[in-house]
């Protein structure tokens, strides 16, 4: 009987971690060919190549960065704490690694589908900030602990947005699965009945506020090269530093997963009478990361104070006054029966 749980409990554990890798993988390959569009884009703006020698069109560029900050030397500050320095890397991964559990990419294609992903999403995602904050104290330079304040500052203050915008979200679907978040914009009207359409104010909010959340330009403020020298990882080489800019650009993915889960229908085809599947997924995502390259490419660096102001004086009361006119309008049914039905989820 021991044996039969034994081999019981080892073989669930092989299929969990074949799911794990299943997801892990391509995230990791398409992270890869991400920054390789990522930089294409920033230089057709510039009227440059971008990466064009490693392999067809530049392809395996990313492939060869990562090649080469795997051999590099990995370089420790006199005075860093040593352990707490190695750690804070690890965390940031990790960390990015596990928001994705929850995120389905088709119907019932998802690690965990858990009733309140959303909540966990946005948990995992606020402890991000400690790997940031580590890093910074850990490398014993008042640069990147400058850095890392500005970070965690930044990061927080842009949480408080995104959770009031999804609140939204929440009230019109009544769920906060993901699940059931796709489910509700499922209507005749293909695209038309996607949350894009009655939260449209706040798509753009959201969108920025994503911006700010992930580091992105134009609030690349905690790694400002002319204030900075390049902030809270500016210690940092080799796998550690990979760890830091992987973790980061797995966040900004995520945000891509989210906007197009949220408000543009996930999985769900924008014809009705085409099938849906996790291709729409797929390219819903590419085209939310091909604005977040543009965005990147065409506007200046925000001061510091500016980006506060705008977090907390601008979006904090427009998120919470759009949650205020969400819950009156599930309330009385204002907009009548396509709000009821085919928004509210009724």
């Amino acid at each position: 009987m021991i044996e039969f749980f034994t081999e019981t409990n080892l073989g669930m554990a092989l299929v969990i971690l074949g799911q794990c890798l299943l997801v892990l993988i391509p995230l990791l390959v398409a992270l890869a060919f991400l920054m390789y569009a990522d930089r294409k884009i920033w230089a057709a703006v510039q009227m440059r190549q971008g990466p064009n020698i490693v392999g067809p069109f530049g392809l395996l560029q990313s492939f060869a960065d990562f090649l080469k900050y795997i051999v590099k030397e990995i370089v420790v500050p006199a005075g860093a704490d040593k352990a707490v320095f190695f750690l804070a890397p690890m965390i940031s991964f990790v960390l990015a690694v596990i928001a994705w559990s929850v995120i389905p990419f088709n119907e019932g294609w998802v690690l965990s589908d858990i009733n309140v992903a959303i909540l966990f999403v946005f948990a995992v995602s606020s402890l991000e900030v400690y790997g940031v904050i580590m890093g910074g104290w850990a490398s014993n330079s008042k640069y990147p602990f400058l850095g890392s304040l500005r970070s965690a500052a930044q990061m927080i203050s842009y949480e408080v947005s995104l959770g009031l915008i999804i609140i939204g979200v929440i009230i019109s679907t009544g769920s906060m699965n993901f699940g059931s978040i796709v489910a509700a914009q499922d209507g005749p009207y293909g695209i038309f009945n996607w949350y894009w359409l009655p939260h449209f104010p706040m798509v753009f909010l959201f969108f920025i506020s994503a911006l700010a959340e992930t580091n992105r330009p134009p609030f690349d403020l905690p790694e400002a090269e002319s204030e900075l020298v390049a902030g809270y990882q500016v210690e940092y080489s080799s796998t550690p530093f990979l760890l830091f800019m992987i973790g980061e650009l797995m966040a900004v993915v995520l945000m891509c997963a989210l906007v197009s889960l949220l408000f543009f229908g996930g999985w769900l085809s924008p014809i009705p009478f085409l099938p849906d599947g996790i291709l729409w997924m797929v390219i819903k995502m590419a085209l939310v990361f091909f604005v977040f390259s543009m965005v990147k490419a065409i506007t200046p660096r925000y001061r510091y104070d500016q980006l506060m102001r705008i977090g907390w004086k601008v979006f904090l009361p427009l998120s919470l006054a759009w949650v205020v006119f969400i819950a009156f309008m599930a309330k009385f049914e204002v907009f009548g029966a396509f709000w009821a039905r085919y928004t509210l989820g009724a």
